[in-house]
């Protein structure tokens, strides 16, 4: 896995950020104005979810970290100012979500992400 991209961007720090127990170190990789959009069961492709600058996405990520789980990047491709990772998660009871995510950088900051996720049923 390379470590850098773009104008700082350090794609150690977004494994620590998405492995971790909270949202806050995940969360300071993204731009002020950053765009996340997620497509999954429930969010099809003509009508992702679509969450509009910090806030937003932190309502999201808080969710996410309340949650008992476990969270696991297992690839991650940089080139440039565009970044792919693969990121596992597992509940306790042994259900597994699944997304593939691919992120546009700006300065070092996520400025776009385009999750699609599906999860055991």
């Amino acid at each position: 896995m390379g470590t850098t991209a773009g104008r700082g961007f350090d794609a150690e720090a977004l494994r620590r950020g998405i492995e971790g127990d909270t949202a806050a170190p995940l969360l300071s990789l993204y731009a002020r104005d950053a765009q996340v959009r997620v497509v999954d069961r429930y969010d099809q492709p003509s009508r992702p979810k679509v969450l509009h600058g910090r806030q937003e996405i932190a309502e999201m990520l808080d969710d996410v970290y309340s949650r008992d789980m476990t969270h696991r990047m297992e690839r991650c491709v940089v080139q440039g100012d565009h970044v792919a990772f693969t990121e596992e998660c597992t509940y306790p009871d042994g259900v597994r979500v699944l997304a593939e995510s691919m992120l546009s950088l700006r300065d070092g900051e996520i400025v776009e992400q385009t999750t699609v996720q599906a999860w055991d049923e």
